[in-house]
């Protein structure tokens, strides 16, 4: 396990960062005129990271149990995934897709062992991923109908998110994400997650497909059933219906199994991911399960930056690192212990924490208040989180993180809730 605690070390040989002589001031002027305001403004600047911790502009030391919103999945500057992008950019960085280089097919190989005979597209990002499953709905649906056919219809699960692209949005049941930019794309409609009735009223028609996520992450971490899930998988098989899986918050790990939805032992149809592949790089991936592979036809989608030698590179590194330190097991291992603790702090502060659900390092704590005035005191007690819809603070630790951070986590838990 030497690895893993390296990558855990506070003490990484570091050169100074682009921009580290700027002062936290400056940054944030920097932001105020020149970056535009689709975000809140930023809780602080952020410096560097090692492991688990990243250090803001004061020098304070944070356990980042943000990840990047559960992208860096062997937490910051991992040792082998630097030296494996430094190598690659040194190499080949970018060719595009007229020409083929081996890091691409590597990595398809690598992801068809794990998913199952099929192929794989390569984009930048979960949102591009997600348009690509739509695309593939679309066209699956426009083959089974013929030409002038109507089978376009998606179905989503209410609360979902599935990105803020037009796409992305229709498929997303929720004002905060669709407020503004209305009409939406047509041909998406709406059920209930875990409620496999409110799915087989949904379906007309006009529907070709089915796209959930296995634990919706934005909308407060709320995991498909594994008995639902088998249920979707015969409910599309009888009416000739695509199953179209959004792992691109849940999947490369974070739940204990490499794809959330294995649980259940059932095969989607197509596999959305982005996130934790790249570790840190951008990028994103759609797997095809055999015998729709042809559905996508040469010129019928791309993507320029999809699938180049540097982000290949990234998440060849990811994959090595979760195999040969067995981080599967070790999530599946250390979890347990993890969420007893925390559901420890459930039943020591009932008028505050509500429930605390998910899987592995994907954890939802739904509050009876407000989360955000609790995620500004938890980083100024030393824990970065993140929120989710319904009132929820996420906890995303790195696939890397050892159980003595994890405790740490429940401890400054602890004495926040305390205080409130």
């Amino acid at each position: 396990m030497a690895r893993i605690e390296i990558a855990m070390s506070s003490t990484f040989n570091h050169s100074p960062s682009i921009g580290a002589n700027v002062a936290a001031e400056a940054t944030a002027d920097l932001y105020a005129k020149y970056v535009l305001q689709n975000y809140g403004k930023q809780a602080c600047t952020l410096t560097r990271g090692a492991g688990a911790y990243v250090w803001d502009e004061k020098g304070k030391r944070l356990l980042d149990f943000t990840t990047g919103i559960a992208v860096n999945a062997l937490g910051h500057c991992h040792p082998d995934w630097v030296a494996k992008v430094q190598q690659q950019v040194a190499t080949l960085g970018h060719c595009s897709n007229l020409y083929a280089h081996a890091p691409q097919g590597l990595l398809a190989k690598r992801i068809v062992d794990k998913a199952g005979t099929g192929k794989v597209f390569f984009c930048n990002s979960g949102a591009e991923a997600n348009e690509a499953l739509i695309k593939f709905a679309r066209l699956f649906g426009r083959k089974q109908a013929g030409a002038e056919g109507k089978q376009y219809t998606i179905i989503t699960a209410e609360n979902a998110f599935h990105g803020r692209t037009f796409g992305g949005m229709a498929c997303t049941p929720q004002e905060k994400i669709q407020g503004g930019f209305r009409p939406m794309l047509p041909g998406f409609k709406h059920a209930r997650l875990n409620a496999i009735d409110s799915f087989e009223q949904a379906i007309d028609t006009t529907t070709a497909a089915v796209l959930i996520e296995s634990i919706q992450g934005e909308g407060g971490i709320h995991a498909a059933d594994t008995k639902f899930l088998q249920d979707l998988r015969t409910l599309c098989d009888e009416h000739n219906l695509l199953l179209l899986i959004d792992e691109v918050q849940c999947g490369i790990g974070r739940s204990g199994h490499f794809f959330a939805f294995e649980q259940a032992a059932i095969q989607p149809d197509a596999i959305g991911m982005a996130k934790g592949l790249g570790g840190g790089f951008p990028i994103g991936a759609v797997w095809i399960r055999e015998p729709y592979t042809d559905v996508f036809k040469p010129g019928s989608h791309g993507s320029t930056f999809g699938g180049n030698p540097m982000a290949c590179a990234a998440a060849l590194a990811v994959l090595d690192v979760i195999e040969h330190d067995q981080l599967l097991e070790r999530v599946r291992q250390q979890s347990k212990i993890w969420h007893q603790d925390l559901r420890t702090l459930q039943k020591t502060f009932p008028k505050l924490l509500a429930e605390v659900r998910g899987m592995g390092y994907m954890v939802g704590l739904a509050l009876h208040v407000d989360p955000t005035p609790i995620v500004n005191d938890l980083r100024e007690a030393g824990l970065l989180t993140v929120p989710a819809g319904g009132q929820v603070i996420r906890l995303l630790p790195p696939l890397t993180a050892s159980a003595t951070e994890l405790k740490a986590a429940v401890d400054i838990l602890s004495t926040v809730f305390s205080q409130q």
